[in-house]
């Protein structure tokens, strides 16, 4: 079957902009235009708009999709397997967030008591599966899902308190070391005083600490394009600059 763009809007649910757009950028093209100048959709057009879809609702942006969809080692099929499994995880985070909502209200009625680490088990469990989408695999095959295991056993068993302190040292480290970053300087005082504060926050988080394994996160931050966007999203080159930091912290680099 065929759909001209405001037919295969309706189907979708998107604006006819949204397609045109799609056209413009590359992502998403008409199978042909028509002798009045209409673009013309077929089964595989509504196929792929439904893998970007797929991808825009699992928060993607368009130029990442655009590079999944258009390269030649795309499968659609283990893509469909991949949006399903990802669908399933955030299915359980709802399960457990209407779950903890559910208590919640029931001890306001009076007919449990609710400890405060049960008021906050669901939003940890959405970080520990969140993490795990984004990070997951690279992070076990690095540690071992043991290690991993224990760090998320150990978030589970995080209290308010803690939780807050880890997030104010997380904060902090980013102030540090935005000072540290004009002094061109990863030895310098303030440098090293973000290296130490990086370990401080970690702690919260590992099981364990190690230099070594500091030292390989460290350079994970620059090797991988996830994390080195999450720090230098303010200031390009600043992962960087926190690796050398903390290769001089521990004394061990890569």
């Amino acid at each position: 079957m065929e759909y001209t763009v405001q037919k295969l809007a309706r189907l979708a649910g998107v604006s006819t902009r949204t397609l045109r757009y799609y056209d413009e950028i590359d992502i998403l093209k008409p199978a042909r235009i028509n002798s009045s100048g209409y673009r013309i959709y077929g089964q595989i057009e509504v196929d792929r708009l439904q893998q970007i879809l797929f991808y825009r609702e699992l928060g993607l942006p368009l130029e990442q999709i655009k590079a999944i969809v258009n390269s030649p080692a795309f499968d659609g099929v283990a893509a469909l397997q991949e949006h399903r499994e990802q669908l399933l995880d955030r299915k359980r985070q709802l399960d457990i967030l209407i779950s903890n909502v559910d208590k919640t209200i029931a001890m306001h009625e009076g007919r449990i008591y609710m400890t405060d680490q049960e008021k906050f088990e669901g939003f940890k469990q959405k970080m520990i599966d969140d993490n795990e989408r984004k990070y997951g695999k690279e992070i076990r095959e690095k540690y071992g899902d043991e290690k991993v295991d224990r760090s998320n056993d150990k978030l589970r068993a995080m209290t308010q308190e803690q939780q807050e302190e880890a997030e104010r040292l997380a904060a902090e480290v980013h102030r540090v070391l935005a000072v540290a970053y004009k002094t061109g300087d990863p030895s310098s005082q303030a440098a090293q005083q973000a290296a130490n504060l990086h370990k401080q926050w970690l702690c919260y988080y590992w099981s364990e600490y190690s230099k070594e394994a500091h030292a390989g996160l460290a350079q994970m931050y620059v090797d991988d394009e996830r994390f080195t966007a999450y720090y230098d999203g303010q200031q390009p080159g600043t992962a960087q600059f926190l690796r050398d930091a903390i290769f001089i912290y521990t004394g061990i680099k890569q």
